[in-house]
């Protein structure tokens, strides 16, 4: 197949056996999606693991072409023909990348056997007409940001829901590491055009197994903008989780290994 742009993404690649694509969210980088599924994956061997830098993230291009969500679509859909072709793969995406997973998965329904989407954007696309819950701290720790550079701190107490060493660890070694390297002018000239040309539930519902984990403290995609998604994903298991925030992921790790786990069972019991 032609490919549709001239961008190749840097990709970071652990594992062999059945793939999975993980798309990290916007600014960030892989690393997001490394230390989100890489805990989850170090007991369960047999998977393929993908993880891409976005245009403009991490250590992916993103020339002038690149100017809206559609081309940074057109830049994945080019990644899968040229790794996978027409192979099987299972689809993971936090936030931006949960909006590009859904719309990849829309069109390659036969292919993509189960998508897992992490405090994903729901129907509203633009912050402003999202339903969100305010900002809030359920475990501070003064102490904890008092000890730690400016920068940092104002970074991390933007958005974190709990405040532990570990949290900010997994924060500045997995998130802050991909806001440092991403290419601003790419990112604004993407952001002028955000919303995807085609809605990504516009076709027939998407009949695999599917995961939907939301924060219920997430001030930046919320969760009921997502509920609304569920027609469209009969086969979703929708879970809505206390004390997290937009990373979930990190301030409840417990939970998140055991659903995506679980999620990871389902969709091999379809595949058998």
């Amino acid at each position: 197949m032609p490919r549709r742009t001239s961008v190749s993404l840097n990709v970071v690649e652990r594992g062999e056996g059945v793939p999975v694509l993980a798309l990290h969210g916007w600014t960030p980088d892989h690393r997001l999606m490394l230390g989100c599924l890489e805990p989850v994956f170090a007991g369960r061997p047999g998977y393929r693991r993908l993880y891409p830098d976005l245009p403009g993230m991490g250590a992916s291009p993103a020339p002038p072409e690149i100017a809206s969500s559609d081309d940074v679509l057109a830049t994945v859909q080019d990644l899968v023909d040229d790794l996978l072709g027409d192979a099987p793969f299972l689809l993971v995406g936090e936030s931006y990348g949960g909006y590009l997973a859904r719309a990849l998965a829309g069109s390659r329904p036969a292919q993509v056997r189960g998508l897992a989407l992490i405090c994903p954007i729901g129907t509203a696309v633009e912050n402003a007409d999202r339903r969100v819950p305010p900002p809030e701290v359920l475990r501070p720790d003064p102490g904890l940001l008092a000890s730690t550079d400016a920068r940092t701190a104002a970074e991390f107490a933007e958005i974190a829901v709990v405040q532990t060493p570990e949290t900010l660890r997994r924060f500045r070694e997995e998130i802050l590491t991909g806001l440092d390297v991403a290419d601003q002018e790419a990112m604004a000239r993407i952001r002028r055009r955000w919303t995807l040309t085609e809605a990504p539930e516009g076709g027939a519902p998407f009949p695999r197994p599917t995961l939907i984990l939301t924060g219920r403290q997430d001030s930046s995609t919320g969760y009921l903008d997502q509920f609304a998604l569920l027609p469209h994903y009969p086969r979703a298991t929708f879970a809505v989780l206390d004390v997290a925030g937009h990373n979930l992921q990190i301030e409840q790790p417990g939970l998140f290994d055991a659903l995506v786990g679980e999620w990871l069972d389902r969709v091999a019991a379809d595949a058998g």
